[in-house]
């Protein structure tokens, strides 16, 4: 059956690997096709912060992770870091939201500057110029001023910044309940239903 939605995450060198993870899992549940960047730093962080043995080819790394997330043939897809001619790089084919979770501060001012040196920052140039959705996930702290006008800029831009700041008003019990928080309003901005966290107001 054909995915219902195209979507591109991206994952970079921040902290907080789970977050990526855990909305790719949600993104594949939803039914969507989920075209996957991840940046070296990324690979890093997700072999240090994870159980997961992520492996060092991009073939093998997709079949991992369609595989430990369940994903049907081609819906999850996988591109190299300097992939010009995948999907994501041009306007006249990239999808129509783009997700990146977590967001580095390097990448936030890659993309507030049009940088374009990767496919990532490629794609959410696509994506900004296109005036499609562009939604990004710091995880740094504390903020430099660098940080917050960067995060300024690419507000004024039409992009969305949500950070990996999970609120406590649920009264989590675990580490996974705060992931599902932020994962939950990245799904919110999405127009994706989900049941990993009811919004305010709602029992």
């Amino acid at each position: 059956m054909e995915p219902d939605r195209t979507i591109t995450l991206a994952m970079t060198g921040a902290s907080g690997a789970q977050y990526g993870l855990r909305l790719l899992q949600c993104l594949l549940a939803a039914d969507c096709r989920v075209y996957l960047l991840l940046s070296g730093a990324a690979e890093v962080v997700i072999r240090t912060e994870t159980n997961l043995e992520l492996p060092e080819t991009l073939d093998e790394q997709q079949q991992m992770l369609s595989q430990t997330f369940g994903a049907d043939d081609e819906q999850l897809q996988l591109f190299s870091r300097e992939d010009w001619f995948s999907p994501v790089a041009s306007g006249s084919s990239s999808p129509s939201s783009m997700v990146i979770c977590p967001a580095s501060g390097g990448c936030l001012s890659a993309v507030a500057h049009g940088a374009s040196n990767n496919l990532i920052e490629r794609a959410a140039d696509v994506a900004l110029k296109e005036r499609r959705q562009l939604i990004m996930v710091p995880r740094e702290a504390p903020y430099s001023e660098v940080h917050l006008e960067n995060m300024l800029k690419l507000t004024r831009m039409g992009a969305i910044i949500i950070p990996a700041s999970p609120g406590f008003y649920m009264q989590p019990n675990s580490i996974e309940e705060l992931v599902d928080f932020v994962v939950a309003r990245i799904l919110d901005q999405l127009g994706l239903e989900q049941d990993l966290m009811p919004r305010w107001g709602e029992s």
